[in-house]
């Protein structure tokens, strides 16, 4: 394992955990969220879980952002902030 990569990560998905908490805008969230999900998925094959690396990549940043998406889009806005 590359430990620079690792940390290069590390710190791109803290990075966008706090960017998906702190974004106002469903959509906006849900995108950061699937580029989170993107990351822990190039760590797992970092370290060596391959496996684990394509599920992740197949459910956590494929489906589960694709049905959120969905989800996001047939809701209707309340108020305007």
């Amino acid at each position: 394992m590359i430990w620079q990569f690792d940390i290069i990560i590390l710190i791109f998905m803290v990075l966008a955990a706090i960017i998906a908490l702190r974004v106002k805008d469903l959509l906006g969230a849900t995108l950061v969220f699937g580029i989170y999900s993107f990351l822990i998925c190039l760590l797992w094959a970092e370290m060596g879980a391959v496996d684990v690396a394509f599920t992740e990549a197949a459910v956590g940043a494929g489906v589960s952002t694709v049905i959120m998406i969905a989800t996001v889009f047939s809701t209707a806005r309340r108020s305007r902030d």
